[in-house]
């Protein structure tokens, strides 16, 4: 993936063939959700060094190499390589650029480095509009009569000015950025063999917001009936298996499921439930949270589902969508069909040529405007 910048709504949907690059624009939000929460630069390790992360290709594409006349090959570079990710509000937008640091001797010497992140007026960067500025270690703040003051110029290359600093006061835009990233909720593949964490009985305490892994699914169950939607949540359960029920039972302080279905003489633990029928309520309880954040991420919910349950799928996700923005990313035709018969839904498909992901539903004039700080 070399360049793509989407226009998102309150439901986003992506999809397209294997190899397209839908992976990889989930795990660019993920490593955006990083800067606020001080491991960006850990999480590049994690997904294999600095060098698997950037575009693979020539640092341009000509019209020749694109049309088959010459074979695809690179030249001489004229821009530094760089990693570089960003979003934008109503009102206000963040972008991060991400580069190598020159050569040292440390044992760290691979490590990359932050080399700007800026903070700006919406709806894309312009020097004008800028509010928050970092090069390097020097962080500044624009003030209501237009001038500029330092809030540091020590900051270290590895971490993010959102994670790091904090001055409500003088610079509330970097306050309200972390904020909002920390907000967002990441769910992709729960855990649903023998030993799942979902399946264990689990302490009694209230839960609004389903931990990533599903460890407290009863408890967040319980939660939407006390503070949430209760007789939403038995529709969401009744539509994928209908006269189904779910409640708890509190043992000793715990928390232990109980799913009835019609024609059983007694109910199922979570132990006992299919794949598919814990991982349905483990989508319930997270799209139905009494605390909706403003962004959900889902990455191919449809993991372990009959396809017969994704059209009541699609209708959670959608129900959801009216409370927080929420991003889809499937392969599955029914789940997708199901979330495009929402009026709100922004489909986007991707399609590779030469190596790039390219959005094939709309052109360039339909693109949102965005333009790069420049280093």
């Amino acid at each position: 993936m070399r360049d793509v910048v989407l226009p998102l709504g309150p439901l986003n949907v992506v999809t397209g063939a294997n190899g397209t690059g839908k992976s990889n624009l989930y795990r660019a939000l993920r490593l955006l959700s990083e800067t606020a929460r001080g491991g960006v630069i850990a999480s590049l390790a994690r997904e294999g060094g600095f060098e698997s992360i950037v575009w693979a290709g020539p640092e341009t594409l000509s019209r020749r190499m694109k049309s088959g006349e010459v074979p695809v090959q690179g030249g001489r570079r004229r821009d530094p390589v760089s990693l570089r990710l960003g979003f934008c509000e109503e009102d206000v937008g963040y972008s991060i650029d991400i580069g190598l640091p020159p050569p040292q001797p440390s044992p760290f010497s691979l490590d990359p480095e932050i080399k700007l992140e800026a903070i700006f007026a919406a709806p894309s960067f312009r020097p004008s509009g800028l509010l928050v500025e970092r090069r390097n270690g020097l962080v500044r703040v624009k003030d209501d009569s237009g001038d500029w003051s330092v809030l540091t110029s020590s900051l270290q290359s590895f971490d993010s000015m959102l994670s790091e600093l904090n001055d409500p006061k003088r610079a509330p835009e970097i306050t309200a950025i972390r904020d909002t990233v920390r907000a967002w909720r990441f769910y992709d593949h729960f855990r649903v063999d023998p030993e799942a964490p979902a399946r264990q009985p689990v302490v009694a305490t209230r839960t609004p917001v389903l931990a990533a892994d599903g460890r407290d699914l009863v408890a967040a169950l319980e939660t939407i009936r006390e503070i949430g939607d209760g007789p939403a949540l038995d529709s969401a359960i009744d539509d994928a298996f209908p006269g189904a029920t779910a409640s708890s039972a509190s043992v000793d302080g715990r928390l232990k499921l109980q799913f009835n279905q019609p024609g059983l003489l007694r109910t199922l633990s979570a132990a006992e439930l299919s794949d598919g029928t814990l991982r349905y309520l483990l989508w319930a309880a997270a799209l139905m949270t009494p605390r909706p954040p403003p962004l959900m991420v889902l990455n191919e919910p449809e993991t372990s589902l009959h396809p017969d349950l994704l059209p009541a799928l699609g209708r959670l996700i959608r129900s959801a969508a009216r409370n927080t923005q929420v991003w889809v990313v499937s392969h599955a035709s029914r789940l997708v069909a199901t979330l495009r018969e929402d009026s709100q839904c922004n489909a986007i498909e991707l399609e590779k040529s030469l190596g790039e992901s390219q959005i094939t539903i709309h052109g360039d004039l339909e693109a949102p405007n965005w333009k790069w700080q420049q280093r």
